[in-house]
């Protein structure tokens, strides 16, 4: 199953795909789509749209695992980045791939153990997990290879829920 992971923005919008199989995971890409500050917003958002596609095309994800939104300070900021992550869900849904939305305590939780963890504590484990030389950078990217470890976690987790219940 091919996993693409997404952490929206609008400046910056992380993205990591992993092969997951057999209860391994591959990293395929990493890295982000960016847009520049000045520019209007309906652009960055075309550009934001574009970039995603790319990958969906590339990549041919089986799932797509996005970030819940959690802000509670600057509601300028959470509205842009809202409607970065509304072009994320439907780049996702125009090419019918199943969207599953995860919240950062869910992904701190599947990939550090705690959901208080600290983003060094999670982006240390995406490395030690995904066997990686170095932590990835940008943050951003990072953060959305640990979004799509914890569906591949959950993957697992549901699996096993279904063979329980046929054994009843």
């Amino acid at each position: 199953m091919i996993i693409l992971g997404i952490d929206p923005g609008i400046a910056i919008v992380g993205y990591g795909v992993i092969e997951y199989s057999n209860q391994k995971s591959v990293v395929l890409d990493y890295g982000a789509v960016t847009t520049q500050a000045h520019t209007p917003l309906p652009l960055r958002l075309k550009q934001v749209y574009q970039g995603l596609n790319v990958l969906i095309a590339r990549y041919r994800p089986q799932a797509v695992a996005v970030e819940e939104l959690f802000f509670n300070n600057n509601a300028k900021t959470a509205i842009a980045v809202g409607q970065g992550r509304g072009v994320c869900l439907l780049c996702a849904s125009l090419a019918d791939i199943p969207v599953y939305e995860y919240t950062p305590l869910q992904v701190k939780m599947a990939i550090a153990g705690y959901g208080r963890a600290d983003k060094l504590q999670v982006q240390n484990m995406v490395k030690i997990l995904l066997n990686l030389k170095s932590i990835p950078k940008p943050d951003d990217a990072a953060d959305a290879l640990a979004i799509a470890l914890c569906h591949a976690g959950s993957v697992d987790y549901q699996k096993l829920a279904q063979r329980a219940d046929k054994k009843k």
